[in-house]
């Protein structure tokens, strides 16, 4: 039997590696180590990253409300990023082409969320969180109309 499409993994192009965690015995945990290209040439989007979200078109609704908020003018993700990275001891950490790439790529991401959507409904589409389950009116805005 294969695995659905929700429970394959895609490529991730960054790890290469793990380690298990067990200092604390039974409660260990797996660690992956990121080989230091996370962010990936600022001129090539690797699509396939978005293999989970367009298989399975299931996205948390507080996981899209904040990315829908990082696309907004305000709080653009490029920006937040830059402002976040300018203190750190090893400044310039990223490029302008690559912040301005984080700006791109959410546009993918948001734009893949919206295919999704269309497909096979907002309801479907979007989770709500185990406390918006207990609460299904509790006023929160809409982003996603």
């Amino acid at each position: 039997m294969f695995p659905s499409p929700c429970q394959r993994k895609s490529g991730n192009m960054d790890r290469h590696h793990y380690e298990m965690f067990t200092k604390f015995g039974d409660d260990g945990f797996l660690i992956h180590l990121d080989n230091a290209r996370g962010f990936g040439r600022h001129s090539h989007d690797e699509l396939s990253i978005l293999s989970p979200l367009s298989q399975c078109c299931m996205i948390k609704r507080k996981t899209l409300q904040h990315l829908q908020l990082l696309a907004q003018a305000d709080y653009r993700l490029s920006d937040v990023m830059r402002e976040s990275l300018l203190e750190d001891q090893l400044a310039p950490i990223l490029t302008e082409p690559h912040l301005l790439a984080l700006d791109r790529r959410l546009q993918t991401i948001l734009k893949t969320v919206e295919a999704c959507v269309e497909a096979h409904g907002k309801q479907n589409v979007i989770a709500n969180g185990a406390a918006e389950q207990s609460a299904p009116d509790s006023g929160q805005a809409n982003l996603t109309s």
